[in-house]
């Protein structure tokens, strides 16, 4: 579905993805992990165009995106759930649902909606609620609620556990299976928390200095000496 290959990305005069290939297959959840400046959330916004990638080539389903803009990625069936969730704060929570469908066919918007509640039931009960208002992980599932109204082919999470309590992330990544076992649903995700994302992986990538040094299943990479040293032990 999704391959990039020798992709290099520049903020300024800092090279940030230094000629990094990748490839996510229809019906995977792949998984990127890595420490903080490592290149992922670099990765995820210039899947998405912003910013574009300075050379090398994304393909995703077979057309070459890589020079497409923001809006023109999504409307391709790819959706965005950025880091730090980025909610409108002032617009209820049925507001903020309702933009995450402005490229979807609004035929399918009241079936959508319904599996949105379905999804996630606490949504329902905050539908006039300002959405800056909700707890962080209310939050969190209102991004991600936003994402798939869209119907996207390809989800892409940017951190989606980061500074949720305990119970949300494990809510977080029971909706992560449920979208790829139920719905078939293809995940790209970024995720500090390296043990629960590779459990949940099918394949996995770790990036340091914007290069991936290191892939295989996501079992591969739990039992990985080299993993586990950096990422899942001492506090890691």
């Amino acid at each position: 579905m999704l391959k990039l290959s020798g992709v290099h990305t520049h903020y300024g005069h800092i090279h940030a993805l230094k000629g990094l290939d990748l490839e996510v297959a229809t019906g995977e959840v792949v998984t990127l992990i890595g420490a903080n400046g490592a290149g992922k959330s670099t990765l995820m916004m210039t899947l998405f165009g912003a910013p574009r990638a300075s050379a090398g080539r994304i393909v995703f389903e077979g057309e070459d995106i890589t020079r497409l803009s923001p809006h023109e990625v999504s409307r391709r069936g790819i959706a965005l759930v950025p880091e730090g969730r980025r909610i409108f704060p002032r617009m209820t929570v049925l507001e903020n649902i309702q933009i995450g469908a402005t490229f979807a066919d609004p035929a399918n918007f009241e079936a959508d909606i319904q599996r949105m509640f379905a999804m996630f039931p606490i949504l329902q009960q905050r539908l006039q609620q300002r959405a800056g208002t909700l707890s962080g992980g209310e939050q969190q599932m209102l991004a991600i609620a936003r994402a798939l109204m869209g119907r996207p082919k390809l989800l892409m999470l940017d951190e989606p556990s980061l500074g949720l309590a305990p119970i949300y992330i494990r809510r977080v990544f029971e909706i992560i299976r449920e979208l790829n076992r139920d719905y078939g649903m293809t995940i790209l995700l970024v995720e500090q928390n390296a043990h629960h994302a590779l459990r949940v992986a099918h394949r996995g990538y770790v990036l340091q200095h914007g290069e991936v040094v290191l892939s295989g299943s996501g079992a591969e990479l739990l039992a990985s000496s080299e993993v586990r040293a950096a990422y899942l032990e001492a506090g890691h």
